[in-house]
């Protein structure tokens, strides 16, 4: 496909942004097996329905706009699942607290790709006039922006300490 206009980034970003989300999805479940924090665990959770959500508006929009959801393979996301499975899944830890450290490092960089997507095409869909489409991308990335800070909170308030 050829980039002639925003609207054209817009639909090609809505697409690489639910791509992300589903490669997430996919490692999100085994990060939650191999996370030992109950905490932790609970927030992964939750960060699975929240990407499902997400998924769901942003395939929501794409139908809008009369675009197929898969038709972009984020490259940027499959890097970062491939590290979480490297740092998390095929590591070997000494102890659980270490894991559940390096869990939330890799649940974050993958949240903040999102953050980054979400925030771009809200940005896109305010500019083109697609003020529905842009509330309900604000409300993802409010929620996105919510699940990086319980990860931090989470990190700082307990997971970090016992893994020192």
């Amino acid at each position: 496909m050829t980039i002639n206009s925003l609207e054209d980034v817009y639909h090609d970003q809505l697409q690489d942004l639910w791509s992300a989300n589903k490669q997430a999805l996919s490692v999100l479940t085994e990060l939650g097996q191999a996370a030992s924090d109950t905490d932790l665990s609970k927030a992964l959770i939750a960060g699975s329905n929240g990407i499902n959500e997400g998924m769901e508006k942003v395939a929501e929009i794409c139908s809008k706009h009369n675009i197929d959801p898969n038709g972009e393979h984020c490259k940027g996301m499959e890097g970062l699942v491939a590290e979480a499975k490297a740092h998390v899944l095929n590591a070997d830890f000494g102890d659980d607290a270490s894991r559940d450290a390096m869990i939330i490092t890799q649940y974050q960089r993958m949240v903040h790709y999102a953050l980054a997507g979400y925030g771009c095409l809200t940005a896109f869909a305010n500019r083109l006039g697609h003020d529905e489409d842009g509330a309900v991308l604000q409300d993802c990335l409010n929620k996105t922006y919510d699940g990086d800070r319980t990860m931090t909170s989470i990190a700082t308030g307990g997971v970090n300490a016992s893994a020192a």
